[in-house]
C-alpha cells in the first residue's frame, strides 16, 4: 500500500494512509459490482512493486491476488489470472504463509487443467498434496490432490494415471481406502476395457454420495471421450 514518509516528523501519516487503502482494498474484495478496468489494475501493480521494495510481502500477495480474481471474474483472461495467482503464492512463500500460497496454488492447477496444461496442474496438486499429507489438520485434503492429479495424468494417458495412482498409494496409504481412489480403479478398469457403460455407472454412483463439481465433471468428460464410439456424456 502507500508507503509511509520517510520524515521522522510525521510518523503516523504513513501508517493512516495505508489503513484507508487497505479498507478501499477490502471494499473491492468484497464488492463485485465494482468493474475494474485496466488503469486501476496498473495502479494496483506499482503499489505492489513499492511494497516489494518495503519487504511488505504479504500486502503485496493480496494485492496480486484481486488483480487475479479480477481478470478471472470481469476480464475473463484466465492466463493472466494465473500469472497473477502464481506472483501471490511466490510472495506468501516468502512470508513462509504456506497454506495461503497453497490456496493460490490450487487456483493455478485448477485453471491450468482447464486450459489443458495438465504437467503443469499435476506438478501442483502432487506438491500441495506431499505439503498437507503429514499435517494432522490437513492431511484429509491430500487425497482430494492426489485425485485431481490421477485424473490430469489419465486425460494425457492411462497408462501415466496407472503408475500414478500406485504411487500416491504408496506415499499416502489412507488414498488407497478413500472413495477417490477407489473410483479412479474403476475408472481404469473400465477404460481399459473400453466400456463407456462401465465408466459411467463408476462415475454415477459416486456422485450419488460425493457431488462432481464442474471441474471434475470436465475432466471425467475429457477422459470418458477417449472410449472408442463414445458420444462424450456421463448420462
Amino acid at each position: 500500500m502507500l508507503e509511509q514518509p520517510t520524515c521522522s516528523r510525521w510518523p503516523k501519516t504513513g501508517v493512516l494512509q495505508e489503513t484507508r487503502f487497505a479498507k478501499r482494498l477490502d471494499s473491492i474484495c468484497s464488492s463485485r459490482t465494482n468493474t475494474m478496468q485496466p488503469p486501476a489494475l496498473w495502479m494496483l501493480e506499482t503499489r505492489s512493486r513499492r511494497l516489494i521494495h518495503r519487504g511488505r510481502f504479504t500486502i503485496a500477495a493480496k494485492h496480486h491476488i484481486t488483480i487475479a480474481e479480477v481478470y478471472e471474474a470481469e476480464l475473463v483472461d484466465i492466463e493472466k489470472a494465473i500469472a497473477h495467482y502464481e506472483q501471490a503464492a511466490d510472495y506468501y512463500k516468502g512470508e513462509e504463509s504456506n497454506s495461503s500460497a497453497n490456496k493460490c496454488l490450487l487456483k493455478v492447477a485448477s485453471y491450468s487443467a482447464q486450459l489443458e496444461q495438465y504437467q503443469k496442474a499435476i506438478e501442483i496438486y502432487e506438491q500441495v498434496g506431499t505439503n498437507t499429507m503429514d499435517n494432522p489438520l490437513l492431511k484429509y485434503s491430500a487425497k482430494e490432490y492426489f485425485f485431481k492429479a490421477s485424473l490430469c495424468h489419465f486425460i494425457v494417458d492411462e497408462l501415466n494415471a496407472k503408475l500414478a495412482v500406485e504411487k500416491y498409494e504408496e506415499m499416502f496409504p489412507a488414498f488407497s481406502d478413500s472413495r477417490e481412489c477407489k473410483l479412479l480403479k474403476k475408472l481404469l478398469e473400465a477404460h481399459e476395457e473400453q466400456n463407456a457403460e462401465a465408466f459411467t455407472e463408476a462415475v454415477k454412483e459416486f456422485d450419488s454420495i460425493s457431488r462432481l463439481d464442474q471441474w471434475l465433471t470436465t475432466m471425467l468428460l475429457r477422459i470418458k471421450k477417449t472410449i472408442q464410439g463414445d458420444e462424450g456424456d456421463l448420462k
